[in-house]
This record gives C-alpha cells, sequence and structure tokens, in this order.
C-alpha cells in the first residue's frame, strides 16, 4: 500500500490484464455484525481487510466477541444477542457501515457505551436513526453536537407497539441499522414506516439479502414499509463467502472503458464478480455500457473493452448507484456532451462533501461543472489542447483518490497527481498497485530519477530515500554489479578480460529480486554477502568490463515501472537512462567519503583506517573515470550536489524541490 503523501501518475495509455478485486466493505461489515449477533460459530471467507473493517473488527472484540482471523478468513463466535462487555468506548474512525448499525445494536441490547470517530465522523448526521430508536425507548445521548456522534448509549425501556418512523431521504445506512438491529428485540412483529424518498435502495437489498442468509425473513411493502417478523432469531449459515467490490470494480470498468490501445483491442478482465451479484452498485454496468463500454460477464467475472469512442454523455438518475455513480463522472471528461448525474444528494453527506468535491477537482482538468443540492453537471475540455492536469486533493475520500486516477488517460498526456494516496485503504489498501497492475504507457511517459556519483558518495541512500518519499521502485545499480560479481565468483570466473564472455553470458540470466531491503540470487538472500568491502571491490573489477555492462542493462530497463524509477549507479543518467528528467551527480571529497565509510566499517566491526580507506577510494575513482566502457561523469544536464556537509534530510529536500520544479502541478 502507498504510504506517500502524494504519487504521480503519468500519462497513461493503455489498460489490458486481470483484476482480482478486494471483497465489498458493505457486506463484510454487515456479515461481521450479523455473525456476531448470532448464537454459535461462522466462517466468513474473503472479507474486505480495510481500515472500516477494521473499526468493525476492534469494536465487536471489545464488546467481547471471539474472533479468529487468518488472511482474508475470520471465524466469529457469536455473542447469542448480548454483549459479554456491558461497557465500553468504542472508536469507529471514519466507518459509516460501522457506527450506525452498532449504535442501533447496543441501544436495543443496553449498556453503557460511548461511540466515537474521527472529526469528519461527527459532521456526519445520525439523528434520524437516534430519533427513530428514541421511538422505541433506547437511551441516547449526544455528548457533542445534536444530531452527531459522539454518542452515549444507555439502558432502554423498550416500547414495541407502535410502527417506527426513520427517514429515508439522507442515508440508507438508518435503515439497514434497524433492520439489522431489530430481530433482537422481536418477541412480536416490528413495522418500520420510512418517511420521504428511500435512496440508496439497493444497499437496502443487500441488507435484506445477507439478513435471509442469517434466517431473517422481512416482508416488504414497496420501499416504505418493512416488518421485522415476530419470534426470529439470527441464525448462523456456517460459512459465507463475501463478493468482491462492485463499486471497487467501477474504476477499473471505467479503465477499460476509457482506455486506447494502437496494437488491437485490450481488454480487463475482474474476478470475483459477476453481473448476478447483489450489490446495487453492479448496475453501473449498465451505466458504462450506455457511455459506449463494451462489457459480458459469466460466473464471477467481467470483461471489458473500449466500445464507441469518445464516450456519450448521458443523463442519469444515480440512485442505484450512489457510490459508483462518482466514477461516471469522471468518465464524463472522455464524453461528447454534457453528463448529468441526478438524485445524488446522499453524496453530500458521505466522507466529505462530494458534490463539492467532485466539482472543484473536475474544475483543475479545464471541465466546466454546475452543481446542485442533489445533481452534478460535467461538460469535458472542448480539445485536448484545453485540458489541464493538477494536484488532486482527496478529502480523506478514498473514493476521490480512486475515481480521479482515471483522469491520467487523459488525451494531453498530462500526469496527474493524487494526494494523500493512502486514504484508499478505508475500502482498498492496495489499489494502486491494483491499476498498474493492468494499466501501460509508452516507456518515455515513466518518470525516471537517475542519482549517479562515485563510490561512498551516499547516492544509495538518498535513491532509497527519493524512492520511498515518492512511491517510486527503486534500481541500486551497484547491487546489480555486486550480485554478478558474487554469482561469477562463486562460479569460480575469472574477474577479468578472459572470463568475460563467461560473466556477460551469466548475468543475462541471474535471476535477481529486491524485496523489502532485501536482495535475492536465485531464491537465496544475499544482502550482507553483496555489502562486504570484498564483494564491492570485485563489482568494480566486473563492472569494467564492457560485455557485461551491456548484458546487464536490458535488466536495468526493466526496472522502469510505473508510477516511477529512482536509479542509483555511476552511469545511469549516461547511459542507461539518458532521457531522464531529473539527473543528479553527487559529490564528495575522498577524505568525507573515507571517513562516512570508516563509520560504517567500525559500527559492524571490520577494522580498516582511514589512510587506507581513501587511498582505495581514490584508486577506484581513477579507475572508473578512465575505463573505456561508460566511464564515471556527470551527463551534461546532471545538476551537482556537493553533499559533503549536507545531512540526507538535506539531501532529500534539495532532489524533491529540483523534481517539483520540473512538474505541471
Amino acid at each position: 500500500m502507498l504510504t506517500t503523501a502524494f504519487v504521480d501518475l503519468p500519462p497513461l495509455q493503455t489498460a489490458g490484464g486481470t483484476i482480482t478485486l478486494p471483497g465489498s466493505k458493505s457486506i463484510s461489515n454487515r456479515v461481521l455484525l450479523l455473525a456476531a449477533l448470532c448464537q454459535g460459530t461462522t466462517t466468513l471467507h474473503d472479507v474486505l481487510d480495510s481500515d472500516d473493517t477494521r473499526v468493525m473488527l476492534a469494536a465487536l472484540t471489545t464488546l467481547g466477541c471471539r474472533i479468529a482471523q487468518t488472511g482474508n478468513t475470520v471465524v466469529i463466535e457469536g455473542l447469542g444477542g448480548q454483549p459479554a462487555q456491558k461497557q465500553a468506548h468504542l472508536f469507529m474512525g471514519n466507518a459509516g457501515t460501522a457506527i450506525r448499525p452498532l449504535t442501533a445494536a447496543l441501544a436495543l441490547m443496553g449498556g453503557s457505551f460511548e461511540l466515537s470517530g474521527v472529526p469528519r465522523m461527527h459532521e456526519r448526521p445520525i439523528g434520524d436513526l437516534v430519533d427513530a430508536l428514541r421511538q422505541l425507548g433506547c437511551q441516547i445521548d449526544y455528548t457533542g453536537k445534536d444530531g452527531y456522534p459522539p454518542l452515549h448509549i444507555g439502558q432502554p425501556q423498550l416500547k414495541l407497539d407502535a410502527p417506527i418512523k426513520v427517514r429515508g431521504d439522507v442515508s440508507s445506512q438508518f435503515l439497514t441499522a434497524l433492520l439489522m438491529a431489530l430481530p433482537l428485540v422481536a418477541k412480536q412483529a416490528i413495522v418500520i414506516e420510512v418517511v420521504g424518498e428511500l435512496i440508496s435502495r439497493p444497499y437496502i437489498e443487500i441488507t435484506l439479502n445477507l439478513l435471509a442468509r442469517f434466517g431473517i425473513q422481512i416482508q416488504r411493502e414497496g420501499w416504505q414499509r418493512f416488518t421485522v417478523p415476530a419470534g426470529c432469531q439470527y441464525q448462523t449459515p456456517g460459512t459465507l463467502y463475501v463478493e468482491a467490490d462492485a463499486s471497487s470494480a467501477s474504476y477499473f470498468i471505467a479503465a477499460g472503458a476509457i482506455a486506447k490501445s494502437t496494437t488491437g483491442t485490450k481488454s480487463i478482465k475482474i474476478l470475483g464478480l459477476g453481473a448476478d451479484s447483489i450489490q446495487g452498485d453492479i448496475r453501473f454496468i449498465e451505466a458504462a455500457q450506455a457511455m459506449g463500454a463494451k462489457v459480458s460477464s459469466g460466473p464471477n467475472w467481467l470483461e471489458v473493452s473500449q466500445g464507441q469512442w469518445p464516450l456519450k454523455a448521458i443523463d442519469l438518475d444515480c440512485n442505484h448507484i450512489p457510490d459508483a455513480a462518482m466514477t461516471l463522472a469522471v468518465m464524463a471528461l472522455y464524453a461528447q456532451g454534457t453528463t448529468t448525474l441526478r438524485n445524488i444528494a446522499s453524496w453530500r453527506v458521505k466522507e466529505t462533501d462530494r458534490i463539492a468535491a467532485m466539482a472543484c477537482e473536475l474544475r483543475k482538468f479545464g471541465a466546466t461543472v454546475v452543481e446542485g443540492a442533489d445533481f452534478i453537471q460535467v461538460t469535458p475540455p472542448a480539445s485536448p489542447a484545453d485540458w489541464k492536469t493538477g494536484s488532486i486533493h482527496t478529502y480523506d475520500d478514498h473514493r476521490i483518490a480512486m475515481c480521479f486516477s482515471l483522469a491520467a488517460f487523459n488525451p494531453a498526456q498530462w500526469p496527474v497527481r493524487i494526494e494523500d494516496p493512502k486514504c484508499v485503504a478505508k475500502t482498498f489498501p492496495d489499489y494502486f498497485e491494483a491499476l498498474f497492475s493492468v494499466v501501460q504507457t509508452a516507456p518515455e511517459h515513466i518518470p525516471v530519477i537517475c542519482v549517479d556519483g562515485p563510490t561512498a558518495s551516499g547516492k544509495g541512500t538518498l535513491a532509497a530515500q527519493l524512492a520511498s518519499q515518492l512511491g517510486y521502485h527503486l534500481l541500486d545499480s551497484g547491487a546489480l554489479y555486486r550480485i554478478t560479481a558474487l554469482a561469477a565468483a562463486q562460479a569460480g570466473l575469472a574477474l577479468n578480460a578472459s572470463g568475460e564472455d563467461a560473466i556477460a553470458n551469466m548475468a543475462a540470466r541471474l535471476n535477481i529480486a529486491f524485496k523489502n531491503d532485501q536482495v535475492w540470487l536465485d531464491g537465496a538472500e544475499v544482502t550482507e554477502q553483496i555489502r562486504l568491502e570484498a564483494t564491492g571491490m570485485q563489482a568494480s573489477q566486473v563492472s569494467a568490463l564492457s560485455k557485461v555492462r551491456t548484458a546487464l542493462v536490458a535488466l536495468q530497463h526493466s526496472f522502469r515501472r510505473l508510477p516511477g524509477l529512482v536509479a542509483d549507479g555511476r552511469d545511469m543518467g549516461t547511459v542507461i537512462f539518458p532521457d531522464a528528467p531529473l539527473k543528479v551527480f553527487l559529490t564528495a571529497s575522498a577524505e568525507q567519503r573515507a571517513q562516512r565509510r570508516y563509520k560504517q566499517l567500525i559500527s559492524k566491526g571490520n577494522p580498516t583506517t582511514l589512510d587506507s580507506l581513501r587511498a582505495d577510494l581514490e584508486a577506484r575513482d581513477a579507475r572508473d573515470m578512465s575505463r573505456s566502457a561508460s566511464p564515471l561523469k556527470p551527463a551534461q544536464d546532471a545538476l551537482l550536489m556537493d553533499n559533503s556537509n549536507l545531512s540526507i534530510e538535506e539531501s532529500v529536500n534539495q532532489v524533491l524541490t529540483w523534481w517539483q520544479d520540473k512538474q505541471p502541478f
């Protein structure tokens, strides 16, 4: 998962491949609570691992529920309708799918409970649910602003003889919360009457479907009256599988509809979800097809490719796909005409005011946007020349981060910056990694930062820090030569011209992997071996062999992958990536470099002297600068940095400033 302050997406061109989606958040949090309310043990497979589900699991554990988790499988021993702990403070983050049904269940079961969340949660309305629960005799007090969390829940004095009225035009989660909680006290039939138009009806359908799986058959009269039958009791289904998230599928459906290919039609295949899904957002397929996407489906899979281009503008009532409709707003950037998305008032009370946020961010690309209380209209830029780009503020809203990643397909080939990419952890922690696995672009569009310099100049540390802060891949070319030297020495090959052909042939077949600061060769970890001083000397010898260098060029080029690369070495900017938009050449005196190396070796218990290290570094410098193949020298357009008196942080900040100066944001 990306944890950087931002991620810069290069201009994307095509899409194709297979993606397996994570489990549905809506289903995961519902079944976690339902399994906890049962008597007996329930095994849940493919549960989403995200911020929201972790919040629910933590709350259930605090309430005394016994939970065992292995990967995406969760085994829950139910509470049998009563929490083992009758007093608790529950932190609910920004998880609406957790706080609302838990509020209803705890209010009916009774105890002394405090429920709070992040500041945005304290701005998300819950008053209509509280009003409905108070009709039943539940004791709920606001400990902050009336109508909003945080809440205190006490012991109820239940009154179940009259229909319960609840508003349906703010959030369907209020009705879902009542439907899931009322079976706990249904000694007699309990009627719920919805006041106003019920929004987000497909989410109620999910709730009804899952309640049936747990033995509760709700009687429904249209969308205005729901009856919880007398005497109903939760029954564990034993085992249940969570569908993949249909809302998350919308981004890949959209990518398939938008992406072009000059080599024939490409498609994205989505596994874990079929057109027969119980989730309402599966109907996003219909909207995407109306805009021009080609979609086929089968049992547990979808396949999407570009159909009509440009896309067609649509005018759509989005009450049935409230979350996925956000993706349509970004697809509208690629449509001919004005797209209008209606009946989306619920956007105003989500993780942020999504109508206002979408309007603001869409305008950064040159779109004309009109927003209303419950609608948004999007007219795309008139031509590629009218497109702009920007740094997308994500408002700590996972769906804004994900849907605006699609703007990287823009015809002007602008990069797009997504701020705070880690916010996708709410529902899809590995979203960007999944996106990069199925989208493609020309190598020249993938940015590379080269960090070159002599031995012990600090280029490896600087490059690793830059890659970490930018979320880029890292190429330690020195490690490649060290690995080659190690492999050659182990094979008994001469590390000079007489062994050049054999080493080059071997280098072309090396099986190398970099994993979590570890280096692997043919399945064996060699991290410490390649860092030995002797291996470094051997690497310097091997790197002087032109055929070996040629053999390793293609391997080094393969590290240029989305979203970008930081490459460190001695010829990254001059030979391997001469088109890199930023090249940095580090310099430092031999004396300063010798002192750095001396501290490193002494800290590891390796005896040495400053004089010998300095002499060795000067000899290496002379050898590297005088070799016929790729001599050590700065590229003509490299920026020089003498880091003799700079800290690592100062060096990193300087390079990041240079990098930012080259961005269009």
